[in-house]
C-alpha cells in the first residue's frame, strides 16, 4: 500500500497515537475510513459517468458512419415535407384556398342571382 511497508505503518500508527492520545485515536481512524469511502464512491461515480459519455460518443460515431445521424457540424438539410412543417395533401388545399376569392368573384359573374341574394 502506497510503498509502505509493515513497520513504516507502525510507526506512523504510535507516533499518532503518541500525538492525538488513545480517546481521540479511534475518532481519527473512523473519519479516515469515511473519507476514503466517499473518495472511492465519487471515483466510481466519475469512472461510470465517464464510461457512460464514452458508450454515448462511440454509439454517435456509429450512427454518423451509417448514415442514420448527421453530424453536428454540417448543415441541416431542409425538407419541410420530412419536417412534418407542410403536408402534401394540405399545401394543395392551401394554394386553393389563395384562389377561392378569384373563383367567388369568376362565380358571381356568372350567376349574378346568388350575388343579390346573399346581399340580403
Amino acid at each position: 500500500m502506497f510503498g509502505i511497508g509493515m513497520t513504516e505503518l507502525l510507526l506512523i500508527g504510535a507516533l499518532a497515537l503518541m500525538v492525538l492520545g488513545p480517546k481521540k485515536l479511534p475518532d481519527l481512524a473512523r473519519a479516515m475510513g469515511r473519507g476514503l469511502a466517499e473518495f472511492k464512491r465519487a471515483t466510481d461515480e466519475f469512472k461510470n459517468t465517464l464510461q457512460q459519455e464514452t458508450r454515448v460518443a462511440e454509439t454517435k460515431e456509429r450512427l454518423i458512419k451509417e448514415g442514420k445521424l448527421t453530424p453536428p457540424d454540417s448543415a441541416p438539410v431542409y425538407n419541410p415535407y420530412v419536417d412534418g412543417e407542410i403536408d402534401p395533401a394540405s399545401d394543395a388545399s392551401h394554394e386553393n384556398r389563395a384562389s377561392a376569392p378569384q373563383a367567388a368573384s369568376k362565380i358571381s359573374e356568372e350567376h349574378p342571382e346568388k350575388q343579390e341574394s346573399s346581399d340580403v
